[in-house]
């Protein structure tokens, strides 16, 4: 049977995470692994097509990679409390390669992470960074849609 060491669990920190626990803790305890908990927060540079200061752009990255870390905490408290090994990573940048990014340096042997199932011109609009994640990956990725 094959090895997991490290799993990484991606979140946007908008989706419901209680329909994801069951698989997470079925996987994490079956295999004795390590839990890395990974929130990406968005490079607010990579949307400033007109002129923005760059103090302004500093300072509200800031200011979202602070809160983004008070909520990891807040989840962390919440959800993997009982988890023997967790971490949690706040990185910020583009998320589907920031998730690959993280899963390559922390030698994850598995990904799981929530689809939102979007479709049609919504799914156009917005891409998927699941997707992203499933096509690029050099390792296995368990996609769930939490219902």
């Amino acid at each position: 049977m094959k090895q997991v060491n490290k799993i990484l669990f991606p979140l946007d920190l908008t989706e419901k995470i209680d329909p994801l626990l069951p698989w997470v803790t079925t996987l994490v305890e079956k295999f004795d692994a390590t839990l890395i908990v990974l929130f990406v927060t968005q490079d607010l540079a990579s949307f400033t097509s007109f002129y923005m200061p760059h103090p302004n752009i500093k300072s509200m990255q800031d200011e979202a990679m602070k809160a983004a870390q008070q909520k990891m905490a807040e989840i962390r408290q919440a959800y993997f409390q009982a988890f023997p090994k967790v971490e949690t990573r706040v990185v910020q940048g583009d998320p589907a390669e920031k998730i690959l990014e993280v899963a390559q340096k922390e030698g994850a042997d598995l990904i799981i992470m929530g689809t939102h199932g979007r479709k049609g011109l919504e799914r156009a609009i917005f891409g998927s960074v699941c997707d992203k994640v499933v096509r690029n990956s050099k390792i296995p990725v368990l996609t769930i849609y939490p219902q």
